[in-house]
């Protein structure tokens, strides 16, 4: 084996062996809840899974060089085996005619060697009678000691050669043989450690899979994959989170606001709905908008199996208790609503499905309270469009979506952006939620909001964020893992805690990564016609920089202190405010 070829087996075998080692350990101790923490893993498997293709390549390469020299040595095998063999015949069929000759070539030896010790000149000089004769015997015996010196020497010389070639092609053949018997241990070495291979890297696949999955769930918790509705009572306004509270900020200090709540952007906008029944517009108008089609009527009698209840009346008893929006809403929006519901909980009833009755769960809410008692208002809705669906459609609403919705698109008077913000029917409607900064927990105005009472942020805090953005850029050996928000340890968001860079370390690693932002001068924001932030323009101590919306929104949603967020999951729609 050469040393290249040892050199590239001794590479995939430690990378099999380390891989797998930690590969183990990813498996029994991934307990990481924080988003940049999964992608340190998820970049960590990759950059094994690189090492291992780059490892795998060459190695495929040498097992397609082995097979081609066995197939070639395999081939002169053979070849070799024909030569021999037909040498082999040579040997023989000369082996044969040299046995007609044996007799008379061992009687030359024998002749040559009596001629040797018993003749003798003196001899030769007696026999003969005269000069004559003398002469030619002397003649004759010296050419028959030649021609059989000669006979002798030809014999013996092709006997030998014909030995020589006949055990220098079985030397040949078994040299062949033990290097093709070598090609193809090390073949069958190679093969192993490459499906070994194989198998780990569908193994690191499956890892970064899983991994995906889990840094989704963890964004989806961060960005709200709850879908909010107004529900059965208006939440109380949080001042402090909304535009109106900006000239109280502190000077020099800039607040995320985003157009929308916890929200999928699909069908009914309850608070668009109210917007549009104030001006004018009936709840055909309304689902018209929203879901493209007009009502029609289904049966609807008899019950339907709701979780943790069991079957009711469809009608009397489950619509009455849809607590999804206050009884106070004018009642073109309180029928849009009412036929929305009962549009999703038809589906269920259809398919044979049980529908899920409690807040933030695959359903509508429901009350066994508000059915026993239904309010006049939400009573007379659902009574007024008995039976009314919209069909082939799921029947989709949430509170808020910031005045895009789909497939309705700019949800505004004029039904495009050039009236937006003025004329959305949400801001029409002053929904609390349609331009808002998040810095509590979650949608409720009473819940903890990390020891903060507004959500602007600080020259030094806002600056910090636009470092992460660099560091996660290009992390130049920064730990990515540790871009969190500074307070996780107090405040836990996605996970127990964490090691969060401090914001002078990760001003350092900003540094070593184009330069670190200290100051920001000013900030622009810019979005598509289809109501998505695209990119957020900033005037910062090193000039210009320009980030992408989605990545401003990911950054943000893991390095802002306390609850801060973008609650958006699935598109990403804000503001930036700054206080001079």
């Amino acid at each position: 084996m050469g040393l290249r070829l040892f050199r590239q087996l001794l590479k995939l075998v430690l990378i099999c062996i380390l891989g797998l080692g930690i590969l183990q350990f990813r498996t029994t101790a991934v307990y990481a809840q924080t988003f940049d923490d999964l992608q340190k893993q998820i970049d960590d498997l990759n950059n094994r899974m690189q090492l291992l293709n780059a490892a795998i390549t060459p190695n495929e390469n040498q097992l397609k060089d082995l097979d081609s020299r066995i197939t070639k040595i395999r081939g002169d095998i053979q070849v070799a085996q024909v030569q021999a063999n037909n040498d082999s015949q040579t040997i023989a069929q000369r082996e044969v005619q040299l046995a007609s000759q044996y007799q008379i070539f061992t009687q030359r030896v024998m002749q040559t060697y009596k001629r040797t010790f018993f003749d003798s000149p003196l001899l030769t000089l007696l026999s003969n009678s005269d000069a004559t004769h003398l002469t030619l015997d002397l003649t004759y015996r010296a050419a028959a000691e030649k021609q059989d010196n000669k006979l002798i020497h030809q014999t013996g010389s092709q006997i030998q050669d014909l030995e020589q070639q006949k055990s220098g092609l079985v030397a040949r053949q078994k040299q062949l043989t033990a290097l093709t018997t070598q090609l193809n241990t090390q073949a069958n070495s190679l093969q192993a450690l490459l499906q070994n291979a194989y198998k780990y890297r569908d193994q690191l696949t499956g890892q970064i899979a899983a991994l995906t999955a889990q840094q989704k769930a963890i964004l989806d918790a961060r960005s709200g994959s709850v879908t909010t509705s107004v529900g059965d009572v208006p939440p109380a306004d949080d001042f402090n989170a909304s535009i109106a509270f900006k000239p109280q900020a502190p000077s020099d200090s800039f607040a995320v606001f985003a157009f929308g709540a916890y929200t999928h952007r699909k069908g009914l906008s309850q608070y668009g709905a109210k917007g549009r029944a104030m001006s004018g517009q009936s709840y055909k108008d309304i689902l018209q908008a929203y879901f493209g089609k007009q009502p029609e009527n289904r049966d609807t009698g008899g019950t339907i199996s709701v979780a943790g209840i069991g079957r009711i009346n469809f009608e009397t008893t489950y619509m009455y208790g849809i607590a999804e929006m206050p009884s106070s809403y004018p009642m073109e929006a309180l029928k849009a609503q009412a036929v929305a519901a009962r549009t999703f909980a038809y589906r269920y009833e259809q398919s044979g499905q049980t529908i899920c009755a409690g807040d933030g769960c695959p359903g509508q809410v429901f009350l066994r309270s508000k059915s026993n008692n239904p309010p006049d208002g939400w009573k007379q809705a659902v009574n007024q469009t008995r039976g009314q669906i919209v069909p082939d459609v799921v029947g989709f609403f949430s509170s808020t979506t910031g005045g895009y919705a789909n497939p309705v698109g700019w949800d505004t008077k004029c039904g495009n952006q050039s009236c937006w913000t003025g004329d959305a029917y949400e801001k029409i409607a002053n929904s609390p939620w349609f331009y808002r900064s998040w810095y509590r927990l979650n949608y409720y105005n009473s819940s903890s909001s990390c020891g903060r009472n507004h959500p602007w942020l600080s020259q030094q805090e806002f600056s910090d964020i636009i470092n992460a953005w660099i560091v996660r850029k290009n992390p130049n050996g920064a730990d990515a893992s540790r871009i969190q928000p500074i307070t996780i340890n107090q405040c836990h968001v996605g996970g127990s805690g964490g090691n969060p860079y401090s914001m002078d370390e990760l001003r350092d690693f900003a540094n070593k990564s184009g330069g670190a932002v200290t100051h920001v001068n000013s900030v622009s924001v810019s979005n598509s016609n289809a109501g998505v932030t695209t990119n957020v323009h900033l005037d910062t101590n090193r000039g210009g920089l320009d980030i992408p919306g989605s990545e401003f929104k990911s950054t943000f949603n893991l390095r802002a202190p306390g609850y801060m967020s973008i609650p958006q999951n699935s598109f990403s729609f804000f503001n930036v405010e700054y206080k001079s």
